[in-house]
């Protein structure tokens, strides 16, 4: 199976006071920004393939397939964690380390 580029697999999450609470699968309009919902995780259970008309619930998980573009964009850029952290050159004048006086050789 061959995807094309910009597509992958992403898990949304439905929190508290999501606008997705209350709708159905289909209500929330993701098939539309070409998003698939494979799976939903409630609590302990695992929902494969789940209806269309399954109504979503607080702390609901969406395994999904789609652009990830459009997957991207439904996650608040507050809570977004960056993915590339900036790495800087350690100073090479650090001292150097030296034992405790009280261990061991």
């Amino acid at each position: 199976m061959t995807v094309s580029k910009g597509y992958g697999v992403s898990e949304i999450y439905v929190p508290e006071g999501s606008k997705f609470v209350g709708s159905t699968i289909q209500g929330t309009n993701l098939r539309e920004q070409d998003i698939n919902v494979l799976t939903l995780y409630r609590g302990s259970k695992t929902i494969p393939n789940p209806r269309a008309d399954r109504v979503l619930e607080p702390n609901d998980k969406l395994l999904c397939f789609g652009k990830m573009n459009s997957m991207r964009e439904m996650v608040p850029a507050k809570t977004r964690r960056r993915r590339s952290p900036k790495v800087t050159e350690l100073p090479s004048n650090l001292p150097e380390t030296t034992k405790p006086e009280d261990a061991e050789d």
